[in-house]
């Protein structure tokens, strides 16, 4: 029982990215990304701790010692505590006894709990947001009207298939903002590759050729590729590309441009609402 509450504590895997390959602590898969699994509620042995907070903490170290909880509050379902523990969204029962990970339907507001949490978006955004704008590859057009951070590769044929439509991404108003993921892992070809897209006079350029398969010059610096790769792993990143609002919401794996542009307006539009109240 803890291996396998510890293998879901790694997150799923969807068909619209590639998989990040094996390495501790992540492991490999077909294509991946945001497509949460089937929910799943599993009884595990109880946490102890006098406050749910407390339970919810204990039950986690329980089941996996290494990891790291970064955030524990009331989830939206009643009776349970929403926990974020190595990038990956978990509800607890308030007594500490049941675990719940997957897609939790609210049938009114016709939306996936575990995807429009609130909680997991803004330790997201906060990670993210650690990064200097210096440090990432950007592709913007004039007065863009969206901004997303994508966590690419250079070798996945998806993230290939993303940056061959960064121009009408950028007609349609959309920024694109890479980061660095080398899915191959630290110290593999892969890795060294990005870091001499990174270490490159021109990144754009470098990027854009390597994404089309072209030999690029072996370089070294000091670069942001390992800083990159860690924040990825840290907000649950599991294959490439990796999209993600400036909010914080993850977006895709990879989506056509008109489908990316209607995601960022539903955003917006769900958005607005509570900016217009918070202005009151």
């Amino acid at each position: 029982m803890p291996r396998l509450m510890t293998a879901a504590l790694l997150g799923a895997l969807s068909l619209t990215a590639c998989a990040q390959a094996p390495q501790p602590p992540v492991q490999d898969g077909a294509a991946a990304a945001p497509a949460a699994p089937q929910a799943a509620v599993r009884q595990i042995k109880a946490g102890v701790g006098a406050t749910p907070d407390a339970r919810a903490r204990s039950a986690i170290a329980q089941l996996n010692p290494q990891a790291k909880v970064e955030y524990v509050g009331a989830a939206p379902l009643p009776g349970f505590r929403e926990v974020i523990a190595g990038g990956q969204l978990l509800y607890i029962s308030d007594d500490g006894r049941y675990l719940m990970q997957g897609t939790v339907l609210d049938l009114d507001q016709q939306q996936d709990l575990m995807q429009t949490s609130p909680a997991l978006a803004g330790y997201r955004s906060k990670l993210i947001a650690t990064i200097p704008h210096a440090e990432r590859i950007v592709f913007a057009p004039p007065n863009a009207k969206y901004t997303v951070t994508v966590f690419t590769d250079i070798e996945c044929g998806y993230c290939r298939k993303l940056h061959g439509e960064v121009g009408e991404l950028n007609r349609l108003g959309i920024a694109v903002e890479y980061l660095a993921f080398p899915r191959m892992g630290l110290g593999s070809q892969d890795h060294k590759d990005m870091i001499s897209v990174w270490c490159a006079p021109d990144r754009k350029r470098a990027l854009t050729d390597a994404k089309a398969g072209k030999s690029i010059p072996s370089r070294d610096c000091k670069n942001p590729v390992t800083m990159e790769f860690d924040v990825g792993q840290r907000i649950g990143v599991s294959g490439t590309p990796a999209i993600y609002s400036a909010e914080g919401v993850q977006l895709g794996g990879y989506l056509p441009p008109a489908a990316l542009k209607a995601r960022l307006d539903e955003l917006a539009a769900k958005a607005a609402p509570a900016a217009a109240a918070g202005a009151l």
